[in-house]
């Protein structure tokens, strides 16, 4: 059977590079391992390699959410005689996964090989509806992933790490080199497992993502100057933190303190 998709060609404002060394491909999906009863969403399929080798599974959806026009009308017809698969051509930072989620009546299952220009935004969009979904397997930039998993005090801890933080556990599963795709992209590409905790490690204070987007604004200054206008040392000092401490040094947990000694603008008098 040839490649769903085969000779469609990549649009840069997509940012496409399509994924096509089959090794790589059954390492994905052997990572994910779909079982009977998921219901799998999938970003951005391209020309439908991995799509094939999840519909090979006794998943029991899986809504293809692919912006391409041109390539939505090709995977609609390669799997048009597959009752589970449903072909979304959208914008996947429009979709609201909660209501998807409600559709299929599970938790979804999301799998991508998120375009790199669009990965911080779609995974900020995913979190807005967390509890809608069980896990993620992302393929992303190698050092965005990296910055996914690191911890406090690791060069690439920073943003990103600090707003996953409460929500997911993250796990680098292993790198792929530019050669996996067409064209090949000009970085290493690696994958990562995201499971949604079964709580919030932490009660979430309505001020933590404005406390967290300050401070790494301002990475290389000390909390004292990064938080100005936020913050007051005396603030920062009552939740357990040094001043002096610079942002990459500091847990999720301790952003989280400090916010709770935040009030926000919006905040009822």
């Amino acid at each position: 059977m040839r490649p769903a998709g085969r000779g469609a060609r990549p649009r840069k404002r997509f940012g496409q590079h399509f994924l096509h060394d089959p090794a790589v491909i059954e390492r994905i999906a052997a990572a994910i391992a779909p079982a009977s009863g998921d219901a799998l969403v999938e970003i951005g399929p391209g020309r439908g390699a991995l799509t094939r080798c999840l519909l090979e599974s006794d998943c029991a959806s899986l809504d293809a959410i692919e912006i391409d026009r041109d390539l939505a009308a090709v995977l609609r017809e390669e799997w048009s005689g597959d009752s589970r698969f449903c072909l979304r051509n959208e914008d996947a930072l429009r979709v609201d996964f909660g209501a998807l989620a409600r559709q299929r009546g599970a938790r979804l299952r999301v799998i991508g090989n998120l375009p790199y220009n669009i990965s911080t935004p779609l995974l900020f969009h995913l979190l807005q509806n967390v509890r809608d979904i069980r896990d993620l397997h992302v393929m992303l930039q190698r050092e965005v992933i990296a910055r996914m998993a690191a911890r406090a005090g690791d060069p690439a801890y920073g943003r990103l790490t600090v707003m996953l933080s409460p929500w997911v556990e993250v796990e680098h599963l292993f790198d792929v080199g530019p050669g996996a795709f067409q064209p090949p992209p000009r970085v290493w590409s690696a994958v990562a497992r995201l499971v949604v905790r079964a709580g919030p490690a932490f009660p979430v204070c309505p001020a933590f993502p404005a406390v967290v987007a300050a401070a790494f604004a301002h990475r290389r200054k000390t909390l004292r100057n990064a938080l100005r206008g936020v913050a007051t040392a005396e603030q920062i000092e009552r939740s357990g933190v040094d001043p002096s401490a610079r942002p990459e040094t500091v847990s999720p947990a301790l952003f989280n303190a400090i916010a709770g000694h935040v009030r926000l603008p919006t905040d009822a008098s």
